[in-house]
């Protein structure tokens, strides 16, 4: 866990340290000049939603108070939602635990320190403001874990759960963050470096840009199907077709790399939850208002699980930005130079 927050935290760039803000015009504006991110959704020429711009992860899972808090405010919550609520936790977190989770998931920290606009002398990434919890939803993601709002947790299997036990009893060295390698898409959304959402014509397709680790989606929404698991080459980030259903657009991915083919691929998120070649990704994505973009994600990976599951991720727009450059060469040598805390132990 600790050498995914160094690598994470060695490798961020202050949002405000990038390029010049330039004013977007077409950006809504309230009175006094300020970012209206409650006005209403813009659309392209065909009226869908536009999804494009610079996306900034935002909390919106259950206050800290239902987080492990006793089964009795966890059940209530679930009870009135109809979905499970946060689970508690395999034992209380230290200060360190919890210092790791506000540097990556971009909450304000609940020690001393709250607020510290760096950490070992590296300004990370401004964090975003909460959007409401919604009780209705899915469980939301959390980045070390994805099913850490999920009542009992994800549902693995044994081989999965055997496999998560052993990447965590390594320390998580071998995360694909901390060794700049292409991350899963839960990792990839929830990462503190922005990403860029294009649209793009001729073939019609959608690209999604994370600054974290240069990685590069593309989604196909030609009218092309999904093809069958096995057919194409597995990738990374996979093979993505997509197609409105109203205003949400629904991206189907398969024939992704698993955890079957390095001890890098495959990861679900920080802690090593795995996925396998068997995975397919559907995200339901939508934007409510100007400002907000939400994705539920279904994760149906039969080696992995003993059943399919779904959780929510949102994102906040950060406009008058732009991206820089993230290349991680080398930096997988990171581990070798220098010492990270735990890691003789």
């Amino acid at each position: 866990m600790y050498a995914v927050v160094a690598a994470v935290a060695i490798c961020s760039v202050s949002l405000a340290a990038q390029w010049p803000k330039i004013p977007d015009p077409t950006v809504p504006r309230t009175a006094d000049g300020k970012i209206n991110y409650d006005a209403p959704t813009p659309r392209t020429a065909d009226g869908k939603p536009d999804l494009s711009g610079i996306w900034m992860p935002a909390q919106s899972g259950p206050p800290r108070g239902n987080r492990g808090g006793g089964r009795a405010g966890r059940a209530g919550e679930a009870g009135r939602a109809g979905q499970p609520a946060a689970a508690a936790p395999t034992q209380p977190e230290n200060a360190v635990e919890r210092e790791t989770r506000a540097i990556v998931n971009g909450e304000q920290n609940a020690t001393a320190n709250a607020g510290a606009p760096a950490r070992g002398g590296v300004t990370l990434e401004p964090p975003t403001a909460r959007f409401p919890y919604d009780p209705k939803g899915p469980p939301v993601a959390t980045f070390f874990e994805a099913g850490g709002n999920m009542e009992g947790g994800l549902p693995y299997t044994q081989w999965a759960k055997d496999l998560k036990q052993a990447r965590m009893d390594l320390k998580d060295k071998d995360n694909p963050d901390a060794n700049c390698m292409p991350m899963g898409f839960l990792q990839f959304h929830q990462q503190p470096q922005p990403r860029k959402i294009m649209n793009i014509s001729n073939p019609k397709s959608l690209l999604v840009e994370w600054e974290a680790n240069y990685g590069l989606w593309h989604i196909y929404m030609d009218g092309r199907k999904l093809p069958p698991q096995g057919e194409p080459q597995a990738f990374w980030y996979g093979y993505s077709v997509a197609h409105w259903e109203g205003d949400d657009l629904v991206v189907e991915t398969n024939n992704l790399r698993g955890a079957e083919d390095s001890p890098n691929d495959g990861w679900l998120d920080v802690n090593g939850s795995p996925y396998t070649e068997q995975a397919k990704f559907t995200h339901r994505i939508r934007r409510p208002t100007y400002g907000h973009l939400q994705m539920d994600i279904t994760v149906e990976d039969p080696k992995a699980y003993t059943k399919s599951f779904t959780v929510r991720i949102d994102q906040r727009i950060a406009p008058d930005q732009e991206m820089i450059e993230f290349i991680c060469n080398e930096n997988q040598q990171f581990r070798r130079r220098i010492k990270v805390a735990g890691d003789d132990k």
